[in-house]
């Protein structure tokens, strides 16, 4: 077969079942645009900036229905989408990157976007390929595409020399996509019952989950229904087991966690931990202290032990183990009784924290639990909400249940603040039958907010609620305690009625209480119309999250007698003085 390598890299992605790339075509990739534009299944999708494709094609991903994939120029698009890699890497995440790069037949040094692109994205994916050959494009970019969805998922990297894109070559036989083998148990069966022996001795088992088990949900629920366990979740994993069910408890462990999650888990002496790495933000800072009977179940043997000391390890995917875990406790009676007696705490914790938040005077503005429950009301189970970086990310993970698998993304460990506005493109673009929704902060919305234009392009009906509160909340808050003044984190005035007018998007305007029912049911129906809206709400955030109260008081306590009282005293003597 002589073939450019541009239309070989087509065929490829054609063959893995990619429908959208995204990116911004250049000097180096225009080939490359050109056959994906002439494409039956593949839709090109230009956006504004490349960390909003990167973000695009996470969300992509994230839902499920297929691997997100980039179409960059070679050095500034590739810093710019670098921000969307690292996301992905850290999350664990599959992208599949691919760049044009510079002519390897001239001989020449300076070129145009002539930079070590492969030093650069080292530390953010998982593999890194140049092509050199005509042959070797289509075999490459299978490997890379196995790679990035086996084992923990991630990023991964191929750059096409420019010369090789424009000129025919031989490309031998085009091989056929063969997919990794499926994910398994590799968990030894003298480790699966020691971990069902723990589980049967406990008096107070709890199990934690994160993204790795967002696809094991049956699994999960038959778990914690015999063990009469409760269930919390990480910030990434909030979808992975039904806020409705329940022995869900909520989000985190430790003081930073809700009400529900932290009562629940006092007394917890043997803790089944499925799919997280125990990282920051789910332990509130590492806050919380898990059991010495930890049983930890991931694909990565790397997090056994990284922060907390495990009792068993069990290796593999979630669902696969989870599996041989539950038959091995199929002769185990079903903990009726603690199931309930479980629940019914549960369930009370629950009706005081939403109470307490209803209570809240917002000063005549918008209360995040009544934004929340009327949203949660009319948001179809399998509704997708994304959310950004900030703290509007907390009032999330409190305040709002989610019900169904892969139907909340969030970017939690390399924390990139602009995502939410081009992931909910992305998951539109995924998800066309679903409502998808974004809670962005007025800081983020600064970011990416000119990707609300792909949104129009593409006639991706979705609606963005922007809470606006004129600051970058979650930090100045973190100012306020130690320093009792805001250093960079209040925001100059935004229009952003003129920013949607801008983009070509509908605006609405929640001001208040009284007018959230009515603004949220006309987003949602202009979303549904295909209609892209932004909602501007203006957010009530004098209530700190338990989170954030949370991490405050675990940090203070890691300094010294000395230190703490020279912070509190600063603080102290900066409100007497302003």
């Amino acid at each position: 077969m002589h073939r450019t390598a541009a239309s070989l890299a087509r065929l490829a992605l054609e063959q893995l079942g990619i429908r959208h790339t995204f990116g911004i075509p250049g000097v180096h990739n225009t080939e490359l645009y050109d056959e994906m534009g002439a494409s039956d299944s593949i839709t090109p999708v230009l956006v504004a900036h490349e960390g909003g494709g990167a973000f695009m094609a996470d969300a992509i991903s994230r839902t499920g229905a297929g691997v997100g994939a980039l179409l960059i120029v070679p050095a500034a698009g590739v810093t710019h989408a670098a921000s969307g890699i690292g996301e992905a890497f850290l999350d664990g995440i599959p992208m599949l990157v691919i760049a044009g790069g510079i002519r390897r037949d001239l001989g020449r040094a300076y070129q145009l976007h002539d930079i070590d692109q492969h030093a650069l994205l080292a530390p953010s994916t998982k593999g890194r390929w140049r092509v050199d050959r005509h042959a070797d494009v289509v075999p490459v970019i299978h490997e890379a595409y196995r790679l990035a969805t086996s084992g923990e998922p991630g990023p991964v990297f191929v750059e096409i020399p420019v010369n090789l894109q424009l000129m025919p070559g031989d490309a031998g036989d085009v091989p056929g996509y063969v997919p990794a083998p499926a994910a398994a148990c590799r968990a030894s069966e003298t480790d699966l019952a020691r971990a069902g022996e723990l589980l049967r001795m406990a008096k107070h088992p709890g199990i934690f989950c994160g993204w790795g088990a967002v696809d094991a949900g049956d699994e999960l629920k038959a778990l914690a229904e015999r063990l009469g366990a409760p269930v919390a979740t990480t910030l990434q994993g909030l979808s992975a087991f039904p806020a409705n069910h329940p022995l869900h408890a909520g989000f985190a462990l430790g003081p930073a966690a809700v009400p529900a999650s932290e009562n629940a888990f006092r007394d917890c002496d043997c803790l089944l931990a499925v799919g997280t790495r125990f990282a920051e933000i789910p332990t509130g800072s590492y806050g919380c202290e898990p059991p010495a009977n930890l049983i930890h179940v991931d694909i990565n043997p790397r997090v056994f032990g990284a922060n907390y000391p495990v009792a068993v390890a069990l290796e593999g995917d979630a669902r696969a183990v989870l599996v041989a875990l539950r038959a091995g406790l199929a002769t185990m009676p079903a903990a009726v009784e603690r199931s309930g007696a479980v629940a019914r705490q549960i369930a009370a914790d629950k009706r005081r924290y939403r109470e307490e938040w209803l209570a809240h005077d917002a000063k005549g503005r918008v209360n995040p639990q009544r934004f929340f429950d009327a949203l949660r009301a009319r948001l179809p189970d399998d509704g997708i909400v994304v959310a950004d970086d900030g703290n509007h990310t907390f009032l999330v993970a409190e305040l709002m249940p989610i019900h169904a698998p892969r139907t909340f993304f969030s970017p939690s460990d390399f924390n990139s603040m602009g995502y939410c506005v081009p992931a909910v493109i992305g998951a539109k673009l995924a998800r066309p039958d679903r409502t998808v929704v974004g809670i962005v902060g007025d800081g983020a919305v600064r970011m990416t907010g000119l990707e609300m234009a792909t949104a129009v392009a593409q006639k991706a009906g979705v609606a963005w609620f922007v809470f606006n509160d004129g600051e970058l909340a979650q930090i100045a808050q973190a100012q306020v305690t130690p320093y009792n003044r805001k250093t960079c984190t209040v925001l100059p005035e935004l229009d952003l009625e003129a920013l949607a007018r801008a983009n070509r998007v509908a605006y609405r305007a929640m001001r208040n209480d009284g007018e959230v029912d009515r603004v949220m049911q006309e987003a949602l129906a202009s979303a549904a119309a295909g209609e892209p809206v932004l909602v501007d709400v203006r957010i009530d955030y004098s209530k700190r999250t338990r989170f954030t109260e949370g991490v405050i008081r675990t940090n203070l306590k890691r300094f010294g007698l000395a230190d703490q009282a020279r912070l509190v005293g600063r603080a102290l003597w900066r409100r007497v003085t302003g």
